[in-house]
């Protein structure tokens, strides 16, 4: 591998907060403590783990709406507390508590986010443009999953971003599905990367389920666009063993998918597969994995008891308008 020691100690302690993190905010909303709804990441977080960690604070990013970003936006460093109180519906949230789930850091170039299924893709075309034009070596990271690439703002993104040589990496987080829709239904092709060529894009395929393998594809595509040649596509081919959202019957088109199919994904479980690799490579010991875990448990603790004592946010009409329309 040619990641540092030192990086890849970061990248599997990401990796264990974003699992905790996932199974936090699925145990809340299945006990009716989040506003709103969630999609759960079980199976599909080491993508963005991978695509978190090696960005720089300055660097701009999208994050992808599986686990609401949470796995990239913990691993660039934000502080999950105010995205948790944002959950839940607080004025300590990161947006004050007015949106249930939509995300802004913008200390850590990360400024919101689209409910519409490749909505963001236009928005990351003016943050590359902006990374180039001011000179101080940002790249943007633009995270979405393989149902976004069916919307023509991805095509003429990326058409834009090669043209003119943008700063953007753009990763497909491919998971196979889009909500109930296989990718072989929608695709004619088995892979996204296979839009790249065409677009006189480099592009790479890489195993989802390996933090490790994502973090070295997507360090080599950061590298490349921070000397200024320009956009690259990487596809990490992951998976997810729960619905799509949480309360969403899990379909496969109109039937459901059956346990069976579910439980074989668990065999390339993220973590499992982390884990088993620092303990052979000797990175780390089975005393200090245990040490990850107990620290990630106890920063959920700690994220739950801010959330759970800040105050509601109960905004006046002036407020609200103030969010909403310039003066």
């Amino acid at each position: 591998m040619g990641l540092s020691k030192k990086l890849m100690t970061q990248l599997f302690t990401n990796l264990v907060r974003a699992y905790h993190f996932d199974e936090l905010f699925a145990r809340r909303l299945t006990r009716g403590e989040l506003i709103g709804f969630y999609h759960p990441a079980a199976g599909h977080y080491a993508p963005g783990v991978a695509a978190g960690t090696v960005l720089e604070k300055e660097d701009y990013m999208w994050p992808h709406h599986r686990a609401h970003g949470v796995p990239h936006m913990l691993s660039k460093g934000c502080d999950i507390k105010y995205f948790l109180a944002e959950h839940t519906g607080k004025e300590t949230g990161c947006c004050s508590g007015r949106t249930s789930w939509h995300w802004s850091y913008p200390e850590f170039g990360i400024f919101g986010m689209t409910g519409f299924i490749g909505g963001g893709f236009s928005q990351m075309v003016g943050y590359g443009w902006a990374a180039q034009k001011n000179g101080r070596k940002q790249v943007a990271m633009s995270c979405t999953g393989d149902g976004s690439f069916n919307n023509g703002r991805a095509h003429e993104s990326m058409l834009m971003a090669s043209n003119w040589k943008l700063p953007i990496i753009f990763l497909c987080e491919n998971n196979g599905w889009a909500i109930h829709s296989r990718i072989e239904d929608m695709h004619p092709t088995e892979d996204i990367a296979s839009l790249a060529p065409g677009l006189n894009i480099p592009a790479a395929i890489v195993d989802g389920q390996d933090v490790f393998a994502c973090a070295e594809a997507l360090q080599e595509a950061v590298k490349r666009a921070r000397k200024g040649d320009g956009p690259t596509l990487i596809e990490a081919k992951t998976v997810r063993w729960r619905e799509h959202d949480i309360g969403t019957p899990d379909l496969d088109g109109y039937r459901q998918r059956t346990k069976e199919e579910l439980e074989a994904l668990h065999d390339r479980d993220p973590l499992k597969i982390a884990t088993q690799q620092v303990l052979e490579t000797k990175l780390l010991t089975q005393a200090q994995i245990d040490k990850i875990h107990e620290d990630a448990l106890a920063e959920c603790d700690a994220c739950e008891k801010f959330a759970d004592e800040s105050a509601i946010a109960e905004p006046t009409v002036e407020e609200l308008r103030a969010s909403v329309y310039a003066d």
